[in-house]
């Protein structure tokens, strides 16, 4: 209803003013909605600002619809105030199911995300990528897009190829752990060994270069190796409520011929250059560094197969997104601007800057660092504890199942709710405090909607709404589908997140101040009404952050 209201009130203001920007904001303490048009028609009419809010304000009264705004003149500002009748519009519309939904769009979108290397588990830097990417797929998805979330594997490029040798050199015990882990074992030997005897770096050179060719033990091998870890980062994410409809593998594209045609098409271009290794001189797009493709030995680099696998992408969706962190903004814009050159669609980036531990910064190849699985192995067994403190009358699968959503949208929320731009640190303690704006802590305001609704039973929905604290609840209610919508257009989860946190603040405060239960007949019909309205748009924006809307906590 926040949408429609808005955008009529802009169409009218357009049609008056003939401007095409009616300056329509949100109007803070003192309006619903407000607008400035009046500072930018001054400048064009050279008329006093309060005059033309005053004249525009009697001509706007001609279009004000019973109940649903009515317009306000303060000084040059027009401040619109919605009505009874846009509080019960709002109110009939959140309590559908599927409340926030759009109409079904005919676009499809490639949305990659996490794309971690294969060669150990993911870990809180992963995780980051993770939970952006999938949070703006369920976005996208309740907007009625036709998303494939995909997982780029490279499964040919150097550290795999470590693995590849770590398995078949280093007669290093067999498997006993989760599998990730397994292969990160393997990944942080090789290198140790490597290190100490460097003249064995010949021998990875060798089997990337085998691969490449396409020998076909040698294909196999990577294959298996990336397999075993694949497994085990796919129950990470399982775990984090993660899934990708499609795992696109690297090497597909040198296999199907796409990495050489793409390569042909580039030497052909004036910006190529071939001495020892094939590069793109992207200095007129204002890249100093050159933009290897191929080396010195004939293999293709990484560069090279994106470059096809982004061209493959454009020709089947109409919208390329990839989620990738802020140490890949020089790759991701030269990515780009290759792409251009070529005639071919570019993805828009997400760049995220990074999530970390208070304990400090992590590094696979060291083999110093905090895996997801750890993490979420702590935060649930912190997540117990708490649980069992307060509900300790329940059984222990209650309260384990309970802890598990609880520890997951933890997690979620806590790294979901900053903007990409900024980086965090994760601390569990913030994360899991029922009492502050945490994932937890909306959980346990949907958990007291249901609460209060299995208290009250069977009633008839009435839309008598009285007082500051059930307006500002229901007219919040009414932005959840706009806020959809700016989430999938400026590709900002975490507007959803702050979003959900207001309104459970909303909702606690109208639960302190105004009696439910205790009240009677239209009035308790009515806030009933406004209860199950906030139950179902919590449902929807928990399960639109990938977080469990549990019943009881």
């Amino acid at each position: 209803m926040y949408r429609e209201t808005r955008d009529e009130i802009k169409d009218i203001l357009r049609d008056l003013t003939g401007q095409e920007d009616a300056e329509l904001v949100d109007g803070g303490t003192h309006a619903d909605l407000a607008s400035t048009i009046a500072f930018s028609l001054a400048r064009v009419q050279r008329r006093p600002p309060v005059e033309i809010a005053r004249e525009l304000g009697a001509r706007l009264r001609e279009y004000e619809k019973a109940g649903l705004f009515r317009v306000e003149i303060k000084g040059p500002y027009l401040n619109f105030h919605f009505g009874e009748e846009y509080l019960k519009k709002s109110l009939q519309a959140a309590l559908q199911s599927g409340y926030g939904a759009i109409a079904s769009q005919e676009v499809r979108i490639a949305l990659e995300h996490t794309s971690a290397n294969p060669n150990g588990p993911l870990h809180v830097g992963h995780i980051r990528n993770s939970i952006l990417g999938d949070t703006l797929a369920r976005a996208f998805k309740k907007g009625g897009y036709r998303v494939e979330r995909q997982y780029y594997v490279n499964d040919i490029g150097r550290q795999i190829a470590i693995v590849v040798w770590g398995l078949t050199t280093l007669g290093l015990p067999t498997q006993q752990e989760k599998e990730d882990h397994y292969i990160a074992r393997i990944y942080i030997a090789a290198n140790r060994a490597l290190e100490k005897d460097p003249g064995q770096v010949v021998e990875i050179d060798e089997l990337m270069q085998r691969v490449e060719r396409g020998e076909k033990e040698m294909v196999r091998r990577f294959r298996e190796a990336v397999s075993i870890c694949l497994e085990g980062i796919k129950g990470t994410l399982r775990d984090l409520r993660i899934h990708h409809d499609r795992y696109v593998w690297e090497s597909d594209f040198i296999r199907n011929g796409d990495v050489e045609r793409v390569i042909e098409r580039i030497r052909k271009m004036p910006q190529a250059h071939e001495d020892e290794t094939l590069w793109v001189d992207l200095s007129e797009e204002g890249f100093e560094n050159r933009y290897i493709l191929r080396r010195s030995d004939g293999t293709t680099v990484y560069a090279a197969r994106d470059l096809a696998f982004h061209i493959w992408k454009g020709r089947n969706f109409e919208v390329l997104i990839d989620i990738l962190g802020a140490d890949h903004k020089l790759i991701g814009a030269q990515l780009i601007a290759t792409l251009r050159l070529l005639g071919e669609k570019p993805p828009t980036i997400l760049h995220f800057e990074f999530v970390s531990l208070p304990e400090g910064s992590m590094s696979t190849r060291a083999g110093k660092f905090v895996s997801a699985d750890e993490l979420i192995a702590e935060v649930t067994e912190k997540a117990l504890e708490e649980v069992t403190k307060r509900r300790p009358e329940l059984s222990d699968r209650a309260r384990e199942e309970i802890a598990s959503s609880v520890a997951i949208a933890a997690i979620r929320y806590d790294i979901v709710k900053v903007s990409p731009e900024k980086s965090t640190v994760f601390d569990w303690r913030e994360a899991l405090d029922f009492e502050r704006q945490s994932g937890p802590y909306i959980q346990y305001a949907h958990a007291r909607a249901c609460s209060i609704l299995e208290k009250a039973g069977e009633f008839s929905p009435a839309y008598q709404i009285e007082g500051p604290h059930e307006a500002a609840l229901v007219k919040h209610i009414s932005r959840f589908p706009f806020v959809l919508d700016q989430v999938v257009q400026e590709l900002r989860p975490h507007l959803l997140a702050v979003y959900a946190r207001d309104l459970a603040d909303l909702f606690n405060t109208f639960y302190r101040y105004v009696p439910v239960l205790r009240s009677e007949g239209e009035v308790r019909n009515s806030r009933l009404t406004l209860v199950k309205a906030t139950q179902n748009t919590l449902k929807e924006a928990l399960e639109t952050l990938g977080i469990d809307a549990l019943a009881t906590m």
